[in-house]
Order: structure tokens, then sequence, then C-alpha cells
């Protein structure tokens, strides 16, 4: 039919607006599709942006990545020098002090006066106190440096508390302070030489700060831990002043018994604050003014190790009056000359007959074939040409007729070489050496092996 043949104007009206409808619907799909590939062209514009902006943060994070490794290994360098420094600051600074403090006896025995004696043991004082200072130092620096890390274990309190005790009750006597102790029998998971540390200082802060009453160590169970406190009725510290107490350097004022010897070096809590913080134990405070404070150590509670035994207490050693080193024979094994010479008059002194020896060859042919034995040996640690102390006390050992008592004498206080001390069987003894330690051991030690 042709549209000749439509004589219905309605009719052609619809199929018009059929014919416009179809028409509108094809363009709206042109659209619709010239549309769609203007947005895919401008995603994959999007896209191409975002892979650039991507690869250059992935390139960036790349070269962030590759300086962090270079800082950390700049880092990891400067740690390892310095606790290369530290070991050998721990050695070559305390020698001196040693020689130092090893003549000064030597001076003393030789003052007539009781003025010039004054004098001596006014300097031995200093010396003492610079020992102090250095070791504290050395020790915190030990410790930021992550060089000196704990060795967990269960271990007993009352042993630790007994062996502080036997050292500080006569201090505490001599300042008319009363010192006593209320401990649980329990153990607590920790490295006992740190925690030991930690309370000589604690309890030696409390009896220097406190100037009447006493001090009372206790403790006491809290669920799955075990809070040590060290309880004093010393002068209290304020609230204002309580964080600030374990900063370096802060000292307060010290008891009048305490006041002619000086104050104190005001780093034993801060020693404590960083022992704590590697053992993962809390330290806290509780004080009143005028009243006394509570500095308390809270640790992890355990069972008891099978090996524990409770031995009786070993007595102190000290010199008899009937005994002396006098005539005995004493081989010294030290390369620093210093030390040899205060040695050489600390055991003229005292009427030794000795031989030096700076090495390991040097203590063989000190034995002459086996015609001359010593009654002792003391032994420093480093020695000439590399040698070690410890290794020139096996040679000997391997030779010698009979075991003679030996003591190392060094300033290397690590734990592995205090172990490798009792392996031998010898006495670790920590330098600077005073005098009258080192000739009642000796005496004890010569005199035991009879």
């Amino acid at each position: 039919m042709s549209l000749s043949d439509i004589d219905d104007v309605m009719r052609l009206q619809k199929i018009n607006a059929a014919l416009v409808d179809r028409v509108e619907q094809a363009m709206d799909q042109q659209r619709n599709a010239f549309s769609l590939f203007q947005t895919a062209i401008s995603l994959e514009g999007q896209v191409r942006r975002r892979t650039d902006e991507l690869t250059t943060a992935l390139h960036r994070l790349e070269e962030t990545n590759i300086e962090l490794a270079r800082q950390k290994d700049i880092s990891e360098r400067a740690n390892r020098s310095k606790t290369q420094f530290l070991a050998a600051a721990s050695h070559d600074i305390l020698q001196p002090l040693n020689a130092a403090q090893l003549t000064i006896s030597s001076l003393y025995d030789l003052q007539a006066s009781d003025q010039a004696r004054s004098m001596v043991n006014q300097v031995e004082r200093s010396l003492d106190t610079m020992n102090e200072l250095l070791r504290t130092l050395l020790d915190i620096s030990k410790l930021d440096a992550g060089v000196t890390m704990p060795r967990f274990a269960s271990v007993p309190i009352p042993p630790i508390l007994s062996s502080l005790l036997s050292d500080l009750r006569p201090i505490a006597e001599k300042k008319g302070l009363r010192l006593r102790v209320a401990v649980t029998n329990d153990c607590v998971y920790t490295d006992r030489l740190m925690l030991r540390r930690a309370l000589q200082n604690l309890i030696t802060n409390a009896i220097r700060y406190t100037d009447r009453g006493g001090v009372l160590i206790g403790t006491r169970r809290q669920g799955d831990d075990i809070a040590i406190e060290v309880i004093d009725t010393g002068p209290g510290i304020h609230e204002d002043q309580q964080e600030k107490i374990f900063e370096e350097f802060h000292r307060g004022p010290l008891s009048q018994g305490d006041a002619e010897h000086g104050t104190g070096l005001g780093l034993g809590l801060a020693i404590v604050r960083r022992l704590m913080t590697a053992l993962n134990h809390e330290v806290s405070v509780r004080s009143t003014p005028g009243k006394g404070s509570v500095f308390r150590i809270r640790a992890k509670r355990t069972d008891a190790p099978p090996s524990v035994i409770h031995a009786a207490p070993v007595a102190p050693v000290s010199v008899h009056s009937n005994a002396s080193l006098a005539g005995k024979k004493i081989l010294v094994i030290e390369n620093d000359p210093a030390v040899l010479e205060a040695m050489a008059g600390l055991l003229s002194n005292w009427g030794c007959l000795y031989k030096i020896a700076r090495s390991t060859t040097q203590s063989i042919a000190a034995l002459d074939d086996g015609n001359w034995l010593p009654d002792l040996i003391i032994a420093d640690h480093h020695l000439d040409f590399g040698d070690l102390g410890t290794d020139t006390l096996e040679r000997l050992f391997d030779l010698l007729p009979a075991r003679v008592p030996a003591i190392l004498a060094t300033a290397d206080a690590s734990q592995a070489l205090s172990e490798r001390a009792k392996q031998l069987g010898v006495e670790h003894l920590p330098k600077p050496v005073k005098p009258a330690q080192l000739r009642a051991l000796a005496t004890h030690l010569v005199n035991s092996n009879k």
C-alpha cells in the first residue's frame, strides 16, 4: 500500500509518529554509543594517569626503602662501633684507675703521720667515687646500646636479698638504721644479675637518704606477679619530683648521716629504670613528704627451678691475724705497665715473692720448667699478643703438678667471662681492684689451699 492510498489522517499521523520515534531511538543509540566511546577513552586516560602515578609512587617507595636500608646499615655499623668502643673503654679507662688504687694503698703504708694517711684516704675516696661514676656511665651506655641483654631464668628472691643485705647491713647499722626483711619464698622470671643490681641501687638509696628509722624490704603476691618493695622512713619525695628522680644526675638532699661523704651521683635510679625496661619489669614509687617512700618492682612469678638448692650462706672472706702472704710466691700475669708497677709495690709491701708475665709464653717460662711453683696466680684477661687470661690459666693448670688457686682480675665484667671463670674454678675480681679486698681474697685462697 502506497501513501496515496491512505486517506485516514489519524492513521497517517500515527505512522509519522512511529517513524519519528524510531529515528529518535536510533539517534539516541548513536549518542549513547558515542558517549560510551568517550567514557571509555576518558577511563583509559585516567587508568594511564593512575598507572603512571602508581609507578612513580612505587619507584619513590623503592628509593625510600633503599635509603632506609642504607641508614639502617649505617646505624648498625655505628652501634657495632659503639659496642666495640664500650668494650675497649671498660678495659682501657678502668686500667689506669686500677693502677691508681693499688698505688694509693702502697702510698698509705709508707706514711708515718696520721695527717698524711688522712690525705691518702681522701684521695682513695675520690678514686672510689670516680670508679663508681665511670662504671655507672658505662653500664648506662651499654643498656642504651642494647649490649647488655637479659638472660631470663626462674630466680629465687631470698638468696639475692640475703647476699645484698650481708653487704649493706653494716652500712645501715653504722647510721643507726634498722634493716629488716619480710619476703615470701618465691621465684621471678628475670635476669639474676640485673635484678640484683636494681635492688642494690634501691636499697643503697634508701639507706643513703634515710636519717632515722630504717628500711624494710618485702615481697607480696599480686595475682601472677610478685611485687618487691623497698620501704624507707626517709624525708619522702614531692609528687612533682617523683618522675624526675629516674633521670640522670637528678639528686635529692642527703640525710645528715651521709652529708659528710658528699652527695650521690644521681645515676642509681636511672640505672634501675633502664634495667627494668630491659627486663620488661615495672618500677614505680609512692612517697609522702616527711613520712618516707616505697619503691616497687613488679615481675612475673614462676615456679622454682629443680636445680635450686638452698645452701647455707657462705661466711665473708676475712684476713685472720695469723694469716699472712709473707714469703708466698705469686705469679702476676698483666700487660699494663702502670698496673704492673703498682702490683710490684703492693706485693713487696706484703712480703711476697713474685714473678711477672705479660703473655701466655712468658707465664709458662716463669715456671722455670717446674722449678718455681706459685702459691697463687693473679691474671688479667687481655694480655700481650692477643692472649687471653682464661686461656693462659687453662694452659698453666695443665702444666702445674698440683692445682694452684687463681684470681682473674679484669675490667671485663661480662657475664660470659664470669661464667668462664666459674668453669675454670677461679675467682673473678672486677677492676679496679681494692687492695684490701685483693689481699683478703689472696690470703684466703693461699691459706685454704694448704
